[in-house]
């Protein structure tokens, strides 16, 4: 239980999951599902990820995965190193709205 405390990530999406898995070489399927107490409703916060860990036969379908707690250790130690978490959101982003100037409209008596 410890070890998962030490090794949580903030805010895992699915798709970051997803990408994790599915580089590892593993069969993923992404359902567009939600816990029913989830209070936001955003696409962002929706989504379950099945993992395929054995075959029709029972057998293993990669060696380094033997159960659920293998995935979910990977995964917590793979998401931070992806480019997305890695990037540090800098100054020059054009997006950002700091302080839009321009004319100001003039109310009409």
């Amino acid at each position: 239980f410890f070890l998962f405390i030490l090794l949580a990530v903030e805010n895992p999406s699915c798709g970051e999951i997803r990408d994790v898995l599915t580089a590892a070489g593993m069969n993923v399927y992404v359902e567009n599902k939600m816990h029913p107490r989830e209070w936001n409703r955003d696409v962002q916060f929706r989504g379950r990820v099945r993992v395929q860990l054995k075959q029709s036969d029972g057998s293993l379908c990669q060696d380094k995965f033997k159960c659920r707690k293998d995935v979910m250790v990977y995964v917590a130690e793979m998401i931070p190193k992806l480019k997305t978490r890695t990037q540090k959101s800098g100054g020059g982003d054009p997006n950002s709205q700091q302080g839009e100037g321009g004319k100001k409209k003039k109310k009409k008596k």
